[in-house]
């Protein structure tokens, strides 16, 4: 293609005062410009795919799903469906979310007043597999008016102090449902300012927008 007319009083073009100049380069330098720019155009498409929401879906037989931000996908522990983290450059963890299947036992009654009954069960299987649990509390919670159970603790993991909120939730409107998720939060203490209590993980910071998305179907 042809380059554009341009009227003489408009003239020269950039290009045309830089082309002697271009060409009188080393050839080093010549290749070392296009290369740059590469680089540079690699890091504006990183910084937008950072800055842009992901997206995780789970099919099967309870299906849901989740966005996050600014947290990175990682291998699920051990029967888990997805862990995504966030690290600092040091390799220490800074937040974590998973999702793993919860299964319930036969029961009778309403699912309000089998899940503090599963949940003692559950706090002591906590207990053995973290190292410093300690509990903080427990009780019923809301997850986007999803009703469920949450268990509160603190823990260390490598080292270092942990916030955990597990959350046991099953699908709405399922009368004597026994299939569903324990979403586990962790959090360092020192990962976001605004949030200043075991009780307050995923109230601020990268972990909120996971749970402000997470929806059953």
């Amino acid at each position: 293609m042809g380059a554009v007319p341009i009227k003489p009083e408009y003239g020269p073009t950039l290009g045309r005062l830089l082309s002697p100049r271009w060409r009188a380069a080393p050839r080093l330098v010549r290749w070392l410009v296009p290369a740059a720019c590469a680089g540079l155009a690699a890091l504006v498409v990183a910084a937008v795919l950072t800055l842009e929401n992901a997206h995780y879906s789970h099919a099967g037989r309870v299906p849901f799903s989740f966005s996050y931000r600014s947290l990175y996908r990682t291998a699920p522990d051990p029967g888990g469906y997805v862990k995504v983290t966030r690290r600092r450059a040091n390799g220490r963890l800074e937040d974590s979310f998973a999702v793993a299947p919860l299964r319930l036992a036969p029961y009778a009654g309403a699912l309000s007043g089998e899940l503090p009954v599963f949940a003692a069960g559950y706090i002591a299987v906590l207990a053995r597999r973290y190292r410093g649990f300690e509990l903080f509390s427990e009780g019923k919670t809301r997850i986007n008016t999803i009703p469920g159970y949450q268990v509160v603790y603190t823990v260390r993991v490598q080292g270092q102090t942990m916030w955990g909120r597990n959350v046991l939730l099953l699908p709405p409107n399922r009368p004597g449902a026994r299939e569903g998720v324990q979403i586990t939060m962790l959090t360092s203490p020192t990962a976001d300012p605004k949030v200043n209590s075991p009780l307050e993980v995923a109230s601020d910071g990268v972990l909120l927008r996971p749970v402000k998305t997470f929806s059953f179907g």
